[in-house]
């Protein structure tokens, strides 16, 4: 497990421990966490219903979440959506990992996807929120 140190890399950390706690609560088996090559990392592989998901997770400190729905529709950030630092060349480096991993875990025919999970964090009041964008295309 790595370690983190500035309160970026643990708001991270915190996000990608909710989103495996959230998995599991929906019937993911958690396969890895953190998978690292030179060009890319990979926050959570998991499988459900013989599926691989790929996951990255993005987690985003907020204020007063608790006045938005479970379900974040209304829900709008300050400043901008934590998905656009998903961008083209970031997507790159995720295929790449993907590749390597499915080559080197000899995963042949198996399905599988991407997803992002958005994990919206109220320190404060010690509260978070789990948005789901799947199947996203590399």
């Amino acid at each position: 497990m790595k370690n983190f140190t500035s309160k970026t890399q643990k708001i991270g950390e915190l996000g990608e421990n909710i989103a495996c706690v959230f998995l599991m609560k929906h019937n993911f088996i958690i396969l890895e966490r953190n998978y690292t090559r030179k060009w890319g990392e990979i926050d959570i592989i998991a499988e459900k219903d013989s599926k691989i998901h790929f996951i990255e997770v993005k987690s985003k400190s907020v204020s007063k979440i608790s006045d938005y729905d479970k379900n974040l529709k209304n829900f709008t950030e300050e400043t901008f959506k934590p998905e656009e630092n998903l961008h083209f060349w970031k997507m790159q480096r995720l295929r790449k990992t993907v590749e390597t991993y499915l080559i080197n875990k000899r995963i042949g025919n198996k399905q599988w996807q991407f997803d992002l999970l958005i994990v919206y964090l109220d320190l404060e009041k010690r509260i978070s929120r789990v948005k789901t964008i799947k199947n996203i295309v590399l």
